[in-house]
Parts: structure tokens; sequence; C-alpha cells
């Protein structure tokens, strides 16, 4: 209890509660009490968080700076210092820093949403402790706050306005306008807003009803993550059968957001300037831990739970465990190997694609079978893979072809995509039905052919639905659906058997090769 968080023109503190002999990390939920921005305390918010706390939350309830000594946006400064607390003692206080929403009531809920929606509006993080932690939040429940202060004013819009802004900014809407636009979180609405949900009543006499009206059909406008619980003939603050229902509804919220199912463990190999393996939660995208890769290109993971992946102007390639325990390297002579696969007789199968051919190699690195022909040198090959029934799938992406080998060397089945080399093919896979799928760009496009060469799936292409830029690895989650890495568009994809997108990510500065699922 009354932990500092800053100390910038006064001091200002949380009280932090958590459930005992819980693992964790816990998500965490940040509480921002209400009073018109010149009033209130963070004790008002304890209820709330021992019933956060039964909910297995982390919880906190943070004091800010008040007006009218402090104005705009001390307030909201002190809210971003608190979140950057939490997430930058994480560990102390056993919370997962992925994992930290908020809720306000009132001013508090003006808090909140501009906590959801400045993310990234360095001019609001102020001068207070760990400036190089996220003030980010990942979802946020406002309790009938103001979005459009400057209409706060007008006939009907709250009954306090008039006294409470301009000590709040400074001087009234007439004379300081421009605060006002500065200060109102309509006016930072945008896709990358945290998923908001607004609850408030329609007969709210301080703060009307329409604020939250406005906010949720900007932000759906938007394409952002936005809901509203209209409490109908409620007033400012909750009571009885309407506070229940409130707070119901804000748990649920909260579960959805920060209580998600269980996720899905994928590598991704960076084949961008990181040059990193990644091991993250999918859908989420959150992060586990990395391994150099020297902006390699492919990734395996093998049934011992170590990562096989090649090793970019290494020239290698290199079996680690988890934690970075390099526990094998291949191999000499090697130019430029863009493709690996442990194979079911624990060799090694290496697709080289400047010296334009495929090998295999047992643990000591000795060649005992490879394919060679001039056709794949001087990178005009990527991906190789051994089928199920032995032979090699060879991508030809310089003509947008693949071939099938057998061991004997000789071509038993090919696929040129129709446009010829006016695309790019980066993988092919068979499929237990016997149909292979293929990734291709120019555009981006999955697709499934069939023995005869008939294309009777595509994902992607010229559709509208889902255009994708480059489309290089994709592999088959648990769960039946594809992920497909878009290469050049930095995102990854997941469709279902119909093609219908599902859940996606961008990558950032991140541009994926392939990717593989992790057990």
């Amino acid at each position: 209890m009354d932990v500092e968080f800053s100390r910038v023109g006064q001091r200002v503190a949380m009280d932090i509660l958590r459930p005992k002999n819980v693992a964790g990390p816990l998500p965490a939920i940040l509480a921002i009490h209400g009073g018109g921005f010149r009033a209130g305390n963070r004790q008002s918010y304890l209820p709330f968080c021992l019933k956060a706390v039964e909910q297995g939350y982390a919880c906190a309830t943070a004091s800010y700076r008040l007006s009218p000594a402090h104005q705009f946006p001390a307030h909201l400064e002190d809210a971003k210092a608190a979140v950057r607390f939490l997430r930058a003692n994480a560990a102390k206080y056993n919370i997962d820093p992925m994992r930290i929403g908020a809720i306000g009531g009132s001013a508090g809920g003006h808090l909140v949403l501009m906590l959801g929606l400045t993310a990234n509006n360095k001019s609001f993080e102020g001068s207070g402790p760990n400036r190089d932690t996220s003030s980010a939040v990942q979802c946020v429940v406002n309790n009938y706050g103001p979005t459009d202060l400057t209409k706060s004013y007008e006939p009907g819009k709250s009954v306090d306005a008039a006294e409470v802004l301009p000590m709040f900014l400074g001087g009234d809407v007439e004379h300081n306008r421009k605060q006002h636009l500065l200060a109102s979180p309509l006016f930072y609405v945008s896709p990358q807003a945290a998923p908001i949900l607004s609850i408030h009543g329609t007969k709210d006499r301080y703060v009307a009803y329409e604020h939250s009206v406005w906010l949720t059909d900007k932000l759906k406008a938007a394409g952002a993550d936005v809901e509203l619980e209209t409490m109908e003939g409620a007033d400012h603050g909750f009571k009885g059968a309407d506070a229940e229902r409130a707070l119901a509804r804000t748990f649920a919220f909260f579960a959805k957001h920060l209580k998600p199912a269980a996720q899905q463990k994928i590598v991704i190999a960076d084949h961008g300037p990181m040059g990193q393996i990644v091991a993250m939660e999918w859908p989420s995208g959150r992060e586990l831990w990395t391994l150099p890769n020297d902006r390699g290109h492919d990734v395996q993971v093998l049934h011992n739970g170590n990562i096989l992946f090649t090793v970019g102007a290494q020239k290698k390639i290199v079996e680690a465990e988890p934690g970075g325990k390099t526990v094998w390297t291949c191999c000499d002579g090697l130019e430029h190997p863009l493709a690996a696969q442990r194979l079911a007789n624990g060799n090694t199968l290496i697709g080289d694609a400047q010296a334009g051919r495929v090998i295999e190699v047992d643990r000591a690195g000795k060649v005992v079978w490879q394919y060679a022909d001039a056709d794949l040198a001087k990178m005009r090959m990527r991906n190789a893979h051994r089928t199920e029934q032995g032979t090699n799938l060879i991508a030809v992406e310089a003509v947008a072809k693949l071939i099938e080998v057998d061991k004997d060397g000789k071509i038993i089945w090919q696929w040129q995509a129709p446009e010829g080399d006016k695309r790019r093919l980066y993988m092919g896979r068979r499929l237990a039905n016997g149909n292979t799928i293929v990734s291709l760009n120019n555009p981006g496009e999955i697709v499934e052919v069939n023995k005869e060469g008939k294309v009777v799936r595509s994902i992607g292409g010229l559709k509208p639905d889902i255009r994708m830029g480059w489309a290089s690895g994709f592999t088959t989650l648990p769960n039946g659906n594809l992920l497909i890495s878009d290469y050049t568009g930095r995102r990854l994809l997941e469709v279902d058997a119909s093609g219908a997108v599902v859940n996606q990510l961008r990558t950032g500065p991140r541009t994926v090769a392939s990717l593989a699922v992790l057990p």
C-alpha cells in the first residue's frame, strides 16, 4: 500500500493488491479515480480492486495531481507514469507486463481513455521515472468519461463543466479552445486504439451519454475494437442493479482481453535487419525468446524441442536448444543454404541456393545424397523439402516452378505457375490427400494444386478479401488452420478452411521468411 510511483510536482502513489498463493505472472488492472480532475482519491477504487483480486487479477489504484494547482496534461502524465511503474516492476509484483488494462470513472474515465488512445504520443509522457518503459495499456473500461470537452459546455451536456474544465485546462472553451481539443479523447481515435468498453447512463447529468456514443461511432469507423454498454435511465455513477450489471460487463471485457484462451506457440525466421529466430505466442505476437540467425531463411522445430535453422551469411545450418545453446552445426562447403529439414532417419536435407543443389547429410556432415542442376544455381531456387513418400519438392523461384525429384534424381512431377517468370515461388508442401500447397508472390497467393496441376484452392491472389505482397512460408496449425507469412506485407495471417482470415498480426520491422509450430 502507498507505493510511490512518481514525484514530479508532488508525490503520487498507488495501492497494489494481489491474490495470495496464485501462480503468475498475473494480468493487472490499473484503476483511476474520478472527481472532476480536482477531487477524489484512489481509495475509492479499493472495493473494485478487492473484487478484481477475487477474479485473479493484480489491481492497482493510483493517485494523480489535481486541479487547479495542476493543469492538463499533468493528470495524464501521472496516469502514464503509473502504467510505466507497473510494467517496469512487473517481476516484483508478479504482473504480466503484456496484460495491463485500465478502468476509470468520470474524470478517471477520461484519463484511461487517453491511455488507450495515446500510447505512442510522447508529448504526454511527462518527466517521471521509467521513461524507457511503455505506457501502453492492452484494454480500457471507461465509465462515463467525457470525450469531446469542447461540447461539454452545451446545454444539457454537463451541469458542472463550466466550473470544472477551466480549472483543468486553464480557461474556458471560448478563451482556450486549443487546450480543450488537445485534452479530448475523441480527437486521438485511430485504428491502433486499445480495445475500449464504454459504460454510460442515458440520463447522466454530469457527462452526457452522447460522449460515449460519439467515441464509439468514431472508433467503429476507424476499425478499432470498441463496445458500448448503454445503461438506460442511469445517471452519473451506477447504483444497485445497474452497478452489478456494469461490474459484470467490466469483468467479462477484461477477461476477454487480459485472460485470452491458451496461445499457440510458433517460431519465425526473421530474414530482416534484426536477423533472428523468434519464438512467440500466436495470435498475440508476444515474443518469448530469440536466437540470432544472421538473416537466415528457414526454421524447423525438432521432436526433441530443439530448433533447426539456416544462418544466412555464415553459410551454415544450426541446431540449437530454445535457450540458445548450439548442439550441432553443418557444414563445410556450403555457399548459401536457404532450406534445412531434419529427416526421420536423423539426417538433414539442405537446399543450397547459390550452389544449385539439394543435399542430404548425416550427423557427421557427410553427403549421402544430392541433386544438383545448373537451373537451380545462382540463387534461382528457394525452399526444398522431403515428402513422406521420400521424394523432394524443390522451389525454382526464378521461374515460379515447383519440381518433385525422386531418390534417383529424376523429376517425376512439376507444377508451373501460369504467369511463369513474372512470379516467384517460395515453397511447396505435399498434403495427405496427395495435393500440393505452393506459395507465390506478385500477387501473394497460396494455391493448392492436384496431381494434374489444377488449382483446386486459392488464398489471396487478385481476390479483394486478402491481398498479400509475397506469400513465403506457411504451416498448418493444430486446429487445422493455415498460418501464412506475407513476407513483404510484414504480417502473419491465420486462415480457416474456407480461406477466411481468423487472426492476423503485423510484424513491424520483421520480414518473416518461414515459420513453424512449437509443441
